[in-house]
């Protein structure tokens, strides 16, 4: 769908675009600063990329931004809330999927159907049903979910989606679907951080309900403490123009398809579809500007 070379006879579910994990940094691709890593950036000039954002309490990029490619359902899974994170060993993980593409009958597995308790839950995941008990929704190119810790999920087969979360990197496989892993054994599952981390009141959760600004070619996601996404479609024949003035707040680029260029400092970058850029939050005057056909995510990081 973006064209990415990867290598051969080998199952790839995920680009990191945008991250500061250690050993998974990204590389900044152009200016001044090219060929050093993002973690390079936060330890030089943290404030001037991050502005009034917040890094994480290890001193890191908050986000860590990706492109999933979901050719077969993946497993059910939870990631720990922040109270309950460092108790289990784990770093909490809010999200969102705003879905790229998808296949015809293309679904996600979000939530508890309503009714189902934990100890039906516990009965169902000892039997191997365990999927019995979670909220199926079906979606298409477009839709939005928003996951916060505790939120237990899975992504459907014949999806790519990009997702935004905050930068943290466990997960807790609840069910495998009974299958096996690359090495042909079942892959290893986290039932009592699993158990410890669902929320077991959030019963079926329905995607995003945003809607279009009249007169405006964007709509909010997701206002989230931890981050803010928009999207941005540029529909009519006019290329779309966004100008930012306040120097304070971090933005990270997301496009989904279309072109996009963004400008600054006296540097100039143009991203296509499936390509991550930043605006660090110290430009005071930049710009963006959207092809016609040119559908983006505008992310904030929280403060």
């Amino acid at each position: 769908m973006y064209g990415r070379e990867l290598p051969a006879n080998v199952p790839i579910g995920e680009s990191w675009e945008i991250s500061d994990r250690p050993d998974d940094e990204s590389v900044i691709a152009n200016g001044a600063f090219a060929g050093r890593t993002i973690r390079w950036l936060m330890q030089h000039h943290g404030h001037e990329l991050l502005g009034d954002a917040v890094s994480t309490s290890d001193g890191r990029f908050p986000l860590l931004c990706k492109i999933l490619d979901a050719r077969d359902r993946l497993s059910l899974q939870v990631h720990p809330p922040a109270e309950k994170a460092a108790s289990l060993g784990g770093e909490p993980k809010t999200e969102m999927w705003y879905i790229a593409g998808a296949d015809p009958g293309a679904e996600l597995f979000v939530g508890l159907r309503a009714g189902v308790t934990r100890g039906e839950f516990e009965a169902k995941v000892r039997s191997g049903a365990v999927a019995e008990c979670f909220h199926r929704i079906p979606v298409r190119s477009g839709d939005t979910m928003f996951l916060p810790s505790g939120r237990v999920h899975a992504i459907g087969a014949g999806l790519v989606i990009f997702e935004i979360q905050q930068n943290s990197d466990t997960t807790y496989r609840v069910f495998d679907w009974n299958g096996k892993g690359l090495d042909g054994r079942p892959r290893e599952l986290h039932l009592e951080q699993s158990l410890a981390s669902i929320d077991f009141d959030d019963f079926e959760p329905a995607l995003v309900d945003a809607q279009w600004i009249e007169s405006r070619p964007m709509r909010s996601l997701v206002e989230h403490d931890l981050f803010c996404v928009t999207e941005l479609k540029s529909a009519s024949p006019h290329p779309l123009a966004v100008h930012f003035h306040d120097g304070k707040l971090l933005r990270v680029i997301a496009v989904v398809s279309g072109e996009v260029e963004l400008a600054g400092g006296g540097e100039s970058l143009t991203l296509s579809a499936g390509q991550f850029g930043i605006l660090p939050a110290a430009l005071t005057d930049a710009s963006l500007t959207a092809d016609s056909g040119t559908r983006a995510l505008l992310v904030g990081a929280g403060t």
